[in-house]
């Protein structure tokens, strides 16, 4: 984080990929806590959700845990609170907004102001803010939006992916892989790929 780097090192690019990377993992294991994957110690479990959704964006976990839990029960209906039937964009808003809070911005914004005491203010933007935003586009477009589009013939209301191990763990850490998590929520994300 306190790399002296300049924009034309292409390393640069490649290293926003790798911290985009491991932002949606952070998010994904947080999925997996809410799912009671991450141990069968439940207070270990939710601990390690807690901490995963403040770290990726400030997130208070019990909320997170209601909403996923009812985009489960409700997949693709009004009552979804990760579908909207709309375009990519207008989704991706609407989804955003359903999550975001003022409390999450204000918190984010005062980390930030913190960390700018350490860490130059340019490393944090290239290697905390933009990783982090760029992975909500990582795990809304292949966790989300390709999974649940238009219109399906199955009980989830869910598609997945070509298979492809390499691609789905790169994509979105198998996550594309989304009838399988819906038909098998029980699963973790370092099994799924079992389920295809």
């Amino acid at each position: 984080m306190r790399w002296q780097f300049s924009f034309t090192n292409p390393l640069v690019y490649l290293l926003v990929l790798v911290q985009m990377h491991l932002y949606t993992g952070l998010f994904i294991t947080a999925h997996d806590a809410m799912h009671g994957t991450v141990s069968p110690v439940k207070g270990l479990n939710n601990f390690v959700g807690y901490l995963c959704t403040f770290l990726y964006a400030s997130f208070w976990y019990p909320q997170l845990y209601s909403k996923h839990h009812l985009h489960h029960s409700h997949v693709h209906t009004a009552d979804d609170p990760d579908y909207h039937d709309s375009g990519f964009w207008r989704w991706y808003v609407q989804f955003i907004r359903n999550y975001l809070s003022i409390w999450q911005i204000v918190s984010m914004a005062i980390i930030f102001n913190i960390l700018k005491l350490w860490v130059p203010q340019q490393n944090l933007i290239m290697f905390w803010v933009v990783p982090s935003l760029l992975s909500t586009l990582q795990l809304f477009y292949f966790g989300t939006y390709q999974p649940h589009k238009g219109e399906h013939d199955n009980r989830h209301f869910a598609r997945s992916q070509k298979r492809n191990h390499l691609v789905a763990f790169l994509s979105c850490y198998f996550f594309g892989y989304h009838y399988e998590h819906h038909d098998a929520p029980g699963v973790p994300w370092w099994k799924l790929w079992r389920k295809v």
